[in-house]
Formats: C-alpha cells, structure tokens, sequence
C-alpha cells in the first residue's frame, strides 16, 4: 500500500489517496497519516466510504475526539454524540427555516478557527460531505503558518508576547446576528496567544478569526484594526484554495494553523449535509468531556436556543 501525497499549494494543503481509510489502521499507517496532517495543515481524501461510526473511529487516530455540544431537551440529527452537525438541515432532514439558526450559521462564511473561544483549543476537525449542492458550498482554508513567516520583522516584533479574546457571539454579531457589546461582554469568552508554536510542526503561526474580538491591554478600536489586517494578510489568495465537495468526501484541517470559512451557496434551495469531528488540542489543559455544552449552557440566549426577545430582534433584523 502506497500513500501517495499530491500537494494543492507549494506548502499548504494536500490530497491524500492510495489507503483505504475505512478499513483498520495498523501502527505505522497511523503516525504515516498523522505526519502527513501535521506537514500540510489541510488534507483532502475522496471516496472514503466512511459513516457515521467510522467517521468518529478514523478521529480518534489524531486523539481525544470532543463530544459536540447538545441543548437540553432537544434532540439530535445526529447518530454519534462526537458529530458537530455543520448542514443547512432540520430534525427532520429538510431544509431549514428558522431565521435565527441561519443567521447564526452564516458567522461559518466568515474565516475562523473552530473553537477559539474555547479555553481548550480545537486541533484537527474532520468534514464528511453526506449530501453537497450541485453548485457551489466549497470550504476555503488559509494557511497562516505560510502567512506568519511572510509578514515584515516589524509585524512579528509587534505580534510578540500578545493576547487576544475570542467570543462565538462575537462572531455571530459581525454575521448579523443581534447581539450588543453588552451582550457579548457578559458571555463567556477565552484568551489565546497571536502568535504560538504549532506543535505538529514546530512552525510559527497567527490565531486569529472571525471569533477575535480584542487584544488584551490595546484600545478596541486599534485592537480590531489588527485583527482585521491580520485576517486580510493571512487569506490573500498566495495562501488560500477552496475544495468541492461529493458525497464521501472529506477534508481534514489542523484549526492552530489554518483559517477556514465555507463558501457561498443558496441555503435557502440546496441541502447541504456535513458533518464533523473535533479533535482536542493534545496540549490543552484538561476540561469536561461535556465543556461544550456548558460553555453554551452557561452563555444562557444562544442561536441553539434563542429567548422570545432574541427571535423578535433576528426577525426584525431579517
């Protein structure tokens, strides 16, 4: 059995084939794959005949898979506690309506790194196409480790020993969703470096996103200035390619050093079913298996489960 790698970028992003992904891993294949991830940040692997099971099995090869977080009395598409349900589908498998759960997912269309707001760090995700759009609904990724090492000795100089505050309402108020800053202030929010060491590789790269809402200790105005050029820097097209999807195909993306975003597609005419794994950052501090669900819990009005003044206010904003 030959791997064989073709690279989409120089060096940022590969398709993988010549292993059945589906079948047992021996030992060697495994740390094969998980070099190969930790080399190009993003990887492509077509046709892989994977399910739900499988899907969550072939996770576990990068470590400990999270549980996706669930509101209380509300049931799940879902046939595994680890899938994050990333379609444009209802319970009962259609095409969703409700005007707060699409504006919310439209904060995916913005370049982010999966769970940055959380105090423990996403690492590798995992998208399995089920059900894609005729046209359209690519994922884009942006490789900011490439994008770290080209800024200006200046930048990095500047970049060095800062902190930022990530918050998922923050996110979602810059897609259009209603939040104030009052609102976002008084939920719950995570701190992370700029800049950190990817431990795959031992490369430099940005954290940033969609989900960065300040620097610690910079006035907001100029704080957000930074983060948007940083944002802008790390997504020109040098460092940037798109993939489109058929069913059974899936990409895995390291979330400490790339962006991603989806790409545009009528949700309001097309189904599109994704599902993903998340894979914990193997240097996060420990955290509930469940921490997840009680960051949203503890957020109290969330997309997931809007108050009757939050409806009224995404209706309004519609």
């Amino acid at each position: 059995m030959t791997i064989r790698v073709s690279p989409i970028l120089p060096g940022f992003g590969a398709e993988v084939s010549g292993i059945d992904i589906a079948r047992p891993l021996d030992e060697a294949t495994r740390r094969r794959i998980a070099a190969i991830q930790d080399r190009w940040g993003v990887t492509v692997w077509r046709d892989t005949g994977l399910d739900d099971a499988g899907h969550v099995a072939f996770s576990r090869l990068f470590g400990r898979v999270e549980l996706a977080p669930r509101h209380t009395g509300k049931p799940s598409r879902m046939s595994e506690p680890e899938l994050f349900d990333a379609s444009n589908l209802d319970l009962e498998g259609n095409i969703a309506t409700n005007e707060s759960i699409r504006l919310g997912a439209k904060g995916n269309r913005l370049w982010h790194s999966d769970s940055s707001f959380m105090r423990v760090r996403s690492a590798q995700a995992l998208l399995l196409c089920h059900e894609a759009p005729p046209h359209g609904g690519p994922t884009w990724f942006a490789d900011t480790r490439g994008a770290y090492d080209d800024l200006p000795q200046s930048m990095k100089d500047r970049l060095e020993g800062l902190r930022a505050t990530h918050s998922y309402f923050w996110s979602r108020r810059r897609a259009g969703y209603p939040y104030t800053e009052d609102e976002i202030d008084a939920k719950p929010q995570a701190a992370h470096p700029l800049v950190h060491v990817h431990a795959g590789s031992g490369r430099k790269a940005l954290f940033v996103g969609a989900h960065t809402r300040d620097i610690v200790g910079m006035d907001r105005a100029d704080g957000r200035a930074l983060i948007d050029e940083l944002i802008a820097w790390c997504t020109r097209p040098e460092y940037t390619f798109a993939v489109h999807y058929k069913p059974g195909d899936m990409t895995i993306w390291d979330n400490l050093c790339s962006l991603h975003r989806g790409g545009e597609y009528d949700d309001s005419l097309f189904r599109r079913d994704m599902r993903r794994t998340t894979v914990r950052d193997p240097q996060a501090p420990p955290a509930e298996p469940d921490h997840f669900t009680r960051m949203f819990a503890d957020a109290g009005d969330t997309p997931f489960s809007p108050t009757e003044t939050t409806r009224e206010r995404v209706m309004a904003a519609s």
